[in-house]
C-alpha cells in the first residue's frame, strides 16, 4: 500500500514537517510517520491560544483519512513581565517629561543702583558736614582740653615690640621636693644648739611608713598598736660615729657579720623596708667612743630593761633570740 500523509488548519497558522511524506506499506506490515507542528507566527504576549488542525491520509482510489487535533499555543513571554515593562515605560515616560517641564525659577534680588539713590546717600563719618551760614553771629567755640599723652611702655627688656613675643620661652619651674628631716639632719640640728654626745634616730613602721626623728631618749615606734619597726635609721654627734647591725624575725642576721658603721652627722640605716623582708627584731649598737644605752618595746613583752654598752664594745638589744619577737618601739640616749 502506498499513502502519503497531509495536514491542514484553519487560518494557515501552522507548518508541517512531516517526515516521510509518502509510505509503502508492505501487506501484515505497519509504518509510523513523525510529524512536527510549528506556529508561523510567534505570540510574544498574551493568553493561550488553540489552533485546530487535521492530518489526512491518502490513499490512491480511496478517500483521504483524517485524523483531527488541537495545537495550544502560548505566548513567549508570561503575562506579568508585559504589565511590569507596561508600568516601567509609563513611570519612565512620566519622569521625563517632568524632567523636561521643569523649569527652576531663578530671579536677582540686586536692584539697579540709581544717581538719586546715591546722592541720597547720608555722608562718611570722615567727611565734614557742610556749614549752614547763619544771621546771627555764633559764640566762640570753646577749644577742647588738650588729652594727656599716653604712657608710654616700659622697655622690660623681654623683647622687641609687638607684645614682646621674641623671647625664648622660659622652661617650666620645677617645684623642689619637700625635704626630708632624717636623723642626720635631726641630729646636726640639736648639735648646732646644744654642745655635747647626741643621738637622734626615726621609725620605719610597718604599714604607716616613715616617722619624723625623734633625740636623746624619746620615743620613736608604736606601743601597743602590733606595728613592728621595719627599718631604723640612727645619726650621732660627739661619739665620733656609730655601728650596728639588725636581726629579723625569719632571716635572723640578714647581712651576716656586715655592721654598718657611719661618722658623726650621717645617718645609718639597720633593717630593710621591703616588703618581703620581715620586721626587726632587735639590733646590736655601739660608737665609737663612750658608751650607747637603748631601750626597747617588744610585742607580748612591753618594756624592756634599759642597758647600756660597754666604751667602744658592742650590745645586742631586743627580743630574746630565741623568741623572735618583733620590735615596735626604742628609746636610745648617749
Amino acid at each position: 500500500v502506498t499513502a502519503s500523509v497531509a495536514g491542514a488548519d484553519t487560518g494557515d497558522h501552522l507548518s508541517y514537517e512531516i517526515r516521510p511524506g509518502n509510505v509503502q506499506i508492505e501487506p501484515g506490515r505497519a509504518a509510523f510517520v513523525e510529524t512536527t507542528l510549528k506556529p508561523r507566527q510567534v505570540i510574544w504576549f498574551g493568553s493561550k491560544e488553540e489552533r485546530p488542525y487535521t492530518l489526512s491520509v491518502k490513499r490512491s482510489g480511496v478517500d483521504p483519512t483524517e485524523v483531527e487535533g488541537t495545537y495550544v499555543q502560548r505566548g513567549f513571554l508570561p503575562r506579568w513581565l508585559a504589565t511590569f515593562f507596561g508600568i516601567f515605560l509609563a513611570l519612565a515616560l512620566a519622569f521625563v517629561m517632568i524632567w523636561i517641564a521643569y523649569k527652576p525659577q531663578v530671579s536677582s534680588k540686586a536692584t539697579e543702583q540709581t544717581e538719586q539713590a546715591g546722592a541720597a546717600l547720608a555722608p562718611s563719618p570722615s567727611a565734614a558736614p557742610e556749614t549752614l551760614p547763619s544771621t546771627a553771629p555764633s559764640a566762640p567755640a570753646e577749644s577742647p582740653a588738650a588729652q594727656p599723652a599716653a604712657p608710654e611702655p616700659k622697655d622690660d627688656g623681654a623683647g622687641g615690640g609687638g607684645g614682646g613675643g621674641g623671647g625664648e620661652p622660659k622652661p617650666p619651674t620645677k617645684k623642689p621636693k619637700p625635704v626630708v628631716r632624717t636623723a642626720a639632719t635631726a641630729v646636726k640640728e640639736l648639735a648646732a644648739r646644744s654642745d655635747g654626745r647626741h643621738i637622734c634616730y626615726r621609725a620605719y613602721v610597718a604599714d604607716k611608713g616613715w616617722q619624723q626623728p625623734v633625740c636623746d631618749g624619746a620615743e620613736a615606734g608604736t606601743v601597743g598598736k602590733n606595728l613592728p619597726i621595719k627599718v631604723l635609721n640612727i645619726a650621732v654627734s660627739g661619739t665620733k660615729g656609730v655601728s650596728g647591725n639588725g636581726a629579723h624575725v625569719v632571716e635572723g642576721w640578714l647581712t651576716g657579720d656586715k655592721w654598718e658603721s657611719e661618722g658623726d652627722g650621717v645617718d645609718m640605716y639597720l633593717g630593710s623596708s621591703k616588703e618581703a623582708v620581715s620586721p626587726l627584731e632587735g639590733f646590736t649598737l655601739k660608737t665609737t667612743e663612750g658608751i650607747v644605752c637603748p631601750n626597747t618595746h617588744v610585742k607580748d613583752k612591753g618594756w624592756q630593761k634599759q642597758g647600756c654598752t660597754e666604751a667602744g664594745n658592742w650590745r645586742y638589744f631586743g627580743s630574746p633570740m630565741d623568741q623572735r619577737l618583733q620590735l615596735e618601739a626604742v628609746r636610745i640616749t648617749v
